[in-house]
């Protein structure tokens, strides 16, 4: 039976994300692509216009999925405290990380070579996270929830936390004994982050509204 155009697409997309990340963007060929895809090379320019518009759609893939875990928390910032939403948040997006983690420690990867491509691709994406970081940060403050530490810093150190494991997943290996791929990886590290949030980000008065609806 033929793939269909959503299956083919798939296939193709899962290969390309498997060599990007064993062989790099670069070293990878369209036709190693075809190959591990099982499909003609002529489908990756009828889908996709060629390699580059492969990387653009792995790219927005992972930015769109990223981005709707922490939007979704920001929606609720009326319904509960912005400590809650920021936990629930980084949560959402470390088990949308663990389930794509090959295509995370690919894109990842690529921003930090800080290429043209990857530059005009993610500038938008990564303009629209900090805003949404601020939103929260903004609210927690307003409410006495979150000390009043410098933002920038504090989004700094949040996109640290979201990327170390899968950018260097052998030294969490080391140090934690854990890969981020694992199946209790999120809990366990969502326990060190959350104990992070509650010693630094939240100020000494424990300001709370338990009237509030909590997530």
């Amino acid at each position: 039976m033929n793939a269909t155009l959503k299956e083919t697409k798939e296939l193709i997309m899962d290969a390309a994300i498997v060599l990007f990340n064993t062989k790099g963007y670069d070293g990878t060929g369209v036709r190693d692509i075809a190959k591990k895809a099982k499909v003609n090379p002529a489908n990756i320019s009828y889908y996709f216009k060629g390699k580059q518009g492969l990387l653009e759609a792995c790219l927005t893939q992972f930015f769109e999925g990223y981005l709707s875990c922490l939007e979704e928390k920001v929606f609720l910032l009326e319904m509960a405290p912005p400590d809650e939403c920021l936990k629930q948040g980084l949560k959402s997006i470390l088990s949308f990380q663990r389930e794509n983690h090959l295509l995370t420690r690919f894109v990842w990867r690529e921003v930090s070579i800080d290429s043209q491509i990857s530059r005009e691709i993610i500038a938008s994406y990564l303009v629209k996270e900090k805003y949404l970081f601020h939103l929260i940060l903004e609210q927690g403050i307003k409410e006495g929830i979150f000390a009043n530490l410098p933002e920038s810093l504090v989004i700094i150190q949040l996109k640290s936390l979201l990327t170390m494991p899968f950018l260097q997943s052998q030294y969490l290996r080391e140090v934690w004994h854990t890969f981020p791929q694992e199946k209790y990886f999120v809990e366990k590290y969502m326990i060190m982050i959350e104990r992070w949030i509650d010693s630094t980000l939240c100020s000494l008065q424990e300001t709370r509204h338990f009237d509030r609806k909590i997530i």
